[in-house]
């Protein structure tokens, strides 16, 4: 009998050397003159660094979200709610940057409050970059050894650079790096055909084409970490500091040559590192001790949080680093539905989805604990509340407005038309608020705390306003906290109601049927202007009146309006009839909704009877056990997280 084991073994070693074979399929050697033949048949080759990143992130495929933004699909999984953001840094930045204009000469600049996602932006063109240069599109070459990844074609003098563009199609930036030159007059005797060509290939971890740079203790740490240093024992050798043999051409601007140079914290930074990322994203050039100013090919990226960039920003010591600064706002997420996404992404990324690391101290597995439905949704309703601004507009409250972003197409009075007019409001809403980081804290507290084997709405809430003193001493900004968590619960407990009226009316199934049959007759006979029969005494009576009304008054169908509620019902049905299909409770989704309601209404005295009774009879039994399974087949429930969910409604409805 074969180890399933073994087989997951050979399996997976078999695809690690599949994905050697596919590296090494790649790689490619040749001279500078093979090299110009790749750059006659595909110039894209040639592109810097800009043009490569805004490539990379087209390639993935471009959409645009309802409220008529971009959306680019290269974020796609790890970036929610940021579509605004990304559509500033690709239309307004990157875009521009990549047709040579003077904006690439700007440091591009994440602002952000904490645990926005910045370092994770950044984290994905590192990553992305990485990718794209092991494919077709993204392919990069250099000069083989070149300490900074040189562009071969700067071995191509300055005078015959125009005569190339003519022939080509392709434009020369820069010069060699003083290591590649020498070699060219003394290893190569100026003969620029035979010089050794390589495919790069991006990599962080082995430092070609990203560099990365954050600022530690003034007195420890020297500028030369960025612009590389003298080689003490190659300088015995040589004699001279200016011989670029001497020199380790090994700091991070050096190495990230044609590539990405992150500055973490930039801000926080002494002004001779600024200085230095100053000329170069300026003048696109590096001075290094002793030589001549050495071109350079990169994006520089930097992040930092709100506080240093005010504070920087307000100096005007500063005013000709600012000058050189794109600056990109990356407020927190706005929409509820996307802020649940972020949470399920790092609850996947923790202990819980990896069944070996899933016990924790008290010895709760965590891998098997149930997060009940709507237990993300809440939090993220208390998270969206705090970073909202009150509109000005009279009568909208945060709640709608919070509805309207995350995409409800009407809310009271207000709809889908307001939401670019509110997002113009405040430009910088969503700065401010809890982190993503502060709600994983509470959910992971709500997770393990009790030991038990699943997580409802209430455990989060309960969590929360335990926590609301680690977020704020202030005792305003604290009443103000537990009023939004007050507001969610208030949300949550209709949306419970809602829960269980789903459950008991499709336990219900006939009797929904039935009344939506009657509904439709009695629609029917008062829209044709005919008399239905009675469903007792078998006489021609009336449409029910009260019959229809009761059922259309719970969805706000008014007196007024509902002549053409009834007719836009037959109009459904006629459509239906004639594609050979039967208008059903699902039919419609306005009327699926009153028939829930009345039904539920009608069923109200069961529910709370079934809930509350400490010792139903069999009959009640039967039916919260119906209910239970049903909660738990369609509705994503456990039958602990159910049941503790129907006891909470009981509650609602006994007050």
């Amino acid at each position: 009998m074969s180890n399933p084991n073994s087989l997951s073994t050979m399996e997976f070693l078999k695809q690690v050397e599949e994905q050697r074979s596919l590296e090494k399929s790649l790689a490619w050697e040749g001279t500078f003159a093979e090299y110009l033949e790749l750059v006659r048949k595909n110039p894209r080759i040639t592109d810097l660094a800009h043009a490569r990143l805004f490539n990379m992130i087209m390639a993935a495929g471009v959409d645009e979200t309802p409220e008529g933004v971009k959306r680019f699909k290269f974020f796609d999984g790890e970036l929610y709610g940021m579509e605004r953001t990304l559509e500033q840094l690709v239309e307004e930045y990157l875009n521009p940057a990549s047709r040579r204009l003077d904006i690439r000469k700007r440091i591009l600049m994440f602002v952000g409050p904490v645990g926005g996602g910045k370092s994770t932006l950044v984290t994905m063109l590192k990553k992305g970059l990485e990718k794209y240069s092991k494919t077709d599109d993204g392919a990069i070459y250099a000069i083989k050894g070149s300490p900074m990844h040189e562009e071969p074609l700067h071995l191509i003098p300055e005078d015959m650079r125009s005569a190339f563009r003519d022939q080509f199609g392709v434009y020369i930036e820069g010069d060699l790096d003083p290591v590649d030159r020498w070699k060219l007059d003394h290893e190569w005797d100026g003969e620029m055909d035979r010089v050794p060509v390589q495919r790069l290939f991006i990599s962080e971890k082995t430092r070609i084409g990203i560099g990365t740079f954050k600022p530690a203790d003034p007195k420890s740490q020297d500028v030369a970490e960025l612009t590389g240093s003298v080689n003490i024992q190659a300088l015995t050798e040589y004699g001279l500091e200016s011989d670029p043999r001497t020199y380790n051409f090994d700091g991070e601007l050096n190495i990230a040559n044609r590539g990405i140079m992150e500055f973490i914290e930039m801000l926080k930074a002494e002004k001779r590192f600024l200085y230095e990322l100053n000329t170069v994203a300026g003048e696109q050039t590096i001075k290094a001790s002793r030589f001549a100013l050495i071109y350079c090919d990169l994006a520089v990226i930097a992040h930092t949080n709100e506080y240093e960039y005010n504070s920087y920003f307000s100096n005007k010591e500063n005013e000709a680093m600012i000058d050189r600064i794109f600056v990109v706002k990356v407020p927190y997420n706005l929409k509820v539905s996307e802020e649940v996404r972020i949470y399920e992404k790092l609850i996947g990324q923790s202990d819980m989805s990896d069944r070996s690391l899933s016990l924790n101290a008290a010895g709760l597995d965590l891998a098997r604990v149930h997060i009940a439905p709507f237990t993300l949704k809440v939090a993220a309703m208390f998270s969206i509340l705090t970073r909202l601004k009150s509109s000005r507009k009279a009568g909208l409250s945060l709640m709608t407005k919070m509805k309207l972003y995350d995409g409800e197409k009407q809310v009271g009075d207000w709809d889908q038309r307001h939401v670019r007019e509110l997002h113009d409001e405040f430009m910088d809403e969503g700065m401010h608020g809890v982190s993503p980081r502060f709600i994983l804290n509470r959910l992971s507290a709500a997770l393990v705390k009790g030991g038990k084997s699943y997580v409802t709405p209430i455990d989060v809430l309960r969590n929360l306003r335990d926590g609301i003193t680690e977020y704020t001493n202030n005792e305003e900004e604290r009443r103000r906290m537990l009023g939004f968590i007050d507001e969610v619960r208030k949300e949550f407990d209709e949306a419970a109601k809602k829960e269980v009226q789903r459950a008991f009316v499709y336990s219900y199934e006939e009797s929904a049927k039935t009344m939506l049959d009657n509904f439709i007759d009695n629609v029917e006979a008062y829209c044709n202007k005919e008399r239905v029969k009675h469903p007792v005494t078998g006489e021609d009576v009336e449409p029910d009146e009260r019959l229809m009304r009761s059922i259309e008054e719970q969805i706000g169908v008014t007196e007024n309006a509902k002549r053409e509620f009834r007719e836009g019902v037959m109009r459904s049905v006629a459509s239906l009839m004639r594609r050979g299909q039967a208008f059903t409770v699902t039919s419609d989704e306005r009327l699926k909704e009153a028939i829930e309601k009345k039904l539920f209404t009608d069923l109200k005295d069961v529910v709370k009877i079934t809930t509350s009774t400490k010792t139903p009879d069999a009959e009640q039994l039967k039916k919260v056990n119906e209910v239970v399974s049903r909660m738990c087949s369609e509705q994503g429930y456990t039958p602990e997280s159910a049941n503790e969910l129907l006891r909470y409604v009981g509650t609602l409805l006994n007050r």
